[in-house]
């Protein structure tokens, strides 16, 4: 089979084609326990429509139980899920995957080895004629950039061409949602970026709402209009990055978008005292001992006039910045910082350090 036809018939459709109708997907309080362990604890959380939102957070978390359950794949103990409103799976209700709208792409792509590209993309297509399939795998095909290689293989394809056929064949459909676990972690870093915008790029131009699964926070930063960060099952902070990153609501979420060092912190006079210096302590009470979190890009080290005397004990030169550690008094721990390349003179080991109050993070005592 040679492509020409379906690439004629592909103009055709593309012309008429019109964009997904994305679909808002809401999970309430889902609850789902795997072998009597909890997995999700009471998850509350809305994708809305056209939106692109990352499940974010470490093996374990449940981020792809989470997404199996929206497929239909995985059935939870309790809650509802629903899509526009509609119940798909609940107390007395299951839709099957297949009448869902939602499309699936996973991280190990899953390709057919023995079927060409366009042949893998229209494998879902069972609805239409196989004449109208070719076409609209064809029109899935340009849209990720591979309709010249719809005659191919597999194994003719590399990593990010076999993930843009995956995409390709999630998309075909028109799925009202596109749930993606982990669509990158395969691929050479070297690639993951340009991937990942293209990925982006054909996402805005379908419109579909998309959920998908990272443990990456840079890459969840990188897509998303929303991240859902989940830890032990349960859902720890939802909103956009730059809330996440500049605000987060506990220690677990200030370490998980950034390198911190921990320290210890007590309430004092209506502030929270440190060894590194102090910040304002909110509603919290004097006496109150706190958990305390400074980035490593937050702390200044510098030849003289800091706010603290230290000690470089470590210095690791990386290109654009250096990654020293540092014995400050008061301190158990050797202080992190990661600073511009070439700040300091070659051999210095007494400085001194200083951090903005605006860059210490406060945080409840953890139990």
């Amino acid at each position: 089979m040679t492509h020409s036809t379906p690439a004629r018939a592909s103009t055709a459709i593309r012309r008429t084609a019109g964009v997904t109708f994305a679909s808002s997907l809401s999970f309430e309080a889902i609850e789902h326990s795997y072998h009597g362990k909890e997995t999700i604890r009471g998850i509350d959380l809305e994708a809305k429509h056209g939106e692109v939102l990352c499940l974010l957070g470490p093996s374990g978390s449940g981020k792809t139980t989470l997404l199996r359950i929206a497929a239909g794949i995985e059935v939870q103990t309790g809650g509802r899920v629903l899509i526009d409103d509609r119940e798909m799976a609940g107390p007395n209700v299951f839709v099957p995957p297949e009448k869902r709208g939602v499309g699936l792409m996973f991280q190990d792509y899953a390709l057919f080895p023995h079927l060409s590209v366009v042949e893998n993309v229209r494998f879902g297509l069972t609805a239409l004629p196989a004449r109208e399939a070719v076409a609209e795998a064809m029109v899935a095909l340009e849209r990720v950039g591979l309709s010249h290689y719809a005659d191919k293989y597999p194994h003719a394809l590399s990593g990010g061409e076999q993930q843009r056929v995956a995409l390709a064949r999630a998309l075909a459909p028109r799925p009202n949602v596109l749930l993606m676990d982990e669509p990158f972690s395969g691929l050479d870093s070297r690639l993951k970026d340009t991937i990942r915008a293209d990925t982006l790029d054909v996402l805005r131009q379908t419109r579909a709402t998309a959920i998908v699964v990272t443990h990456d926070a840079e890459e969840a930063m990188r897509m998303a209009d929303r991240i859902a960060l989940l830890n032990d099952g349960r859902l720890v902070q939802v909103g956009r990055s730059q809330d996440l990153y500049r605000r987060p609501q506990s220690l677990f979420a200030a370490g998980f978008f950034s390198e911190i060092n921990r320290l210890e912190g007590r309430v004092v006079g209506g502030r929270v005292t440190t060894p590194l210096g102090s910040c304002g302590a909110g509603d919290r009470k004097d006496g109150e001992d706190v958990d305390v979190a400074v980035r490593i890009s937050s702390i200044s080290v510098l030849p003289e006039g800091g706010a603290v005397a230290a000690r470089i004990l470590t210095r690791r030169f990386l290109g654009v910045v250096e990654l020293l550690t540092l014995a400050v008094d008061g301190l158990s721990e050797p202080l992190r910082a990661r600073i511009r390349a070439d700040q300091l003179p070659d051999g210095l080991t007494d400085v001194t350090v200083k951090v903005q109050p605006d860059d210490i993070l406060v945080f409840e005592k953890d139990p």
